[in-house]
């Protein structure tokens, strides 16, 4: 007889598991039992499913690392006798959420499925029900006895993205979630369709799973805009303690070539800040060095971003750094593909 596979889902809050008070007309939080309740379809599901709860359950805008490293060692402590993991999730920090665990979970050989949806579980036209059961689906695929997939991923709006390069798009149409610069690994219609060739392929060989839980906060972002003066500029570069700063650029990873502007980053790398060119443009890539305004920036050893998105950008920095690597080595490793972040 067939074993069933077993799926643990891990509920941190959001609109998924929330219903509405229809004499306030708010949303407020049930329990997580009653979410299993409120889905009779997940008894047709050829699966065995638990369900476990933070405590406090919380909204996804107050989501920090202190709750991805949580999520982590739940993952962890279940990890040997569970075959997949759905983690319910806000769709406000999702992709950030999903893109941390991606670097937490090294050597990752389970489906870990974020999923949450635009409307709450008890409305009338919620998306929460089929993004659920297709989450629970897919981390439930199986092939020759292992799973289909063996990474983080983020199913919204019948597709599944690869969880770090996905950023959400829309706060009103079911389909929040884009991935515009790697196609979807699985899309789900009258039947699943898996695009074996974009899943990351398995590790020829098999390393217990490492989890990093130490992720250091000392990042900070600055999105470039025309009139951006030299004040705010050294405000954000003489951040205390700041180690690495997510430099969002114009186009192919373009900047002024103001020699204030120039030589303040210089200063600040020469004093071992970290700064990470990433286009703020929704697809595409950094090209440094293609136009004369991004040649400068790669003279001075500012990190090429490529096409990795802010989320995966900001997780990214934040586990390096918690991960102790030298300054010397922090560039090189940035610029390569740890979890197929980046192309």
């Amino acid at each position: 007889m067939k074993r069933k596979t077993k799926i643990l889902l891990i509920y941190t809050g959001g609109t998924i598991g929330m219903v509405k008070d229809y004499r306030t007309g708010s949303l407020r939080a049930f329990n997580f039992e009653e979410l299993i309740k409120n889905i009779p379809e997940l008894d047709q599901l050829d699966c065995e499913l638990k369900g476990v709860s933070f405590k406090e359950p919380i909204d996804s805008s107050n989501m920090n690392p202190k709750y991805w490293a949580l999520i982590a060692t739940i993952i962890e402590d279940n990890y040997t006798e569970h075959d997949g993991f759905v983690v319910l999730h806000g769709s406000d920090t999702m992709s950030y959420s999903a893109s941390a665990l991606s670097f937490m979970l090294e050597n990752l050989a389970k489906p870990v499925i974020f999923t949450g949806s635009q409307l709450p579980i008890g409305d009338l036209r919620t998306d929460a029900k089929e993004n659920l059961i297709t989450s629970i689906e897919i981390a439930s695929l199986q092939e020759n006895g292992q799973p289909v997939v063996q990474e983080v991923g983020l199913y919204f709006e019948y597709k599944l993205y690869r969880a770090n390069r996905t950023t959400k798009i829309n706060a009103e149409h079911f389909k929040a979630f884009a991935s515009l610069n790697h196609p979807p690994l699985v899309e789900s219609g009258v039947y699943l369709k898996v695009d074996h060739a974009n899943l990351r392929e398995p590790s020829p060989k098999k390393k217990p799973l490492k989890v990093h839980k130490n992720l250091d906060d000392n990042v900070a972002v600055l999105k470039l805009f025309p009139g951006l003066n030299q004040q705010v500029l050294r405000s954000v570069l003489g951040i205390p303690g700041l180690k690495a700063l997510i430099l969002e650029t114009y186009g192919a990873g373009n900047a002024p070539m103001d020699k204030w502007f120039l030589d303040a980053l210089e200063d600040s790398i020469s004093k071992g800040l970290h700064i990470i060119n990433v286009t703020q443009c929704s697809g595409g890539s950094v090209a440094m060095g293609h136009y004369e305004t991004s040649k400068r920036l790669g003279s001075m050893q500012v990190i090429d971003g490529k096409d990795i998105t802010t989320e995966a950008a900001i997780t990214k920095a934040m586990y390096l750094l918690g991960t102790k690597i030298s300054d010397r080595l922090f560039k090189t490793v940035f610029e390569t593909s740890l979890r197929g972040e980046m192309s």
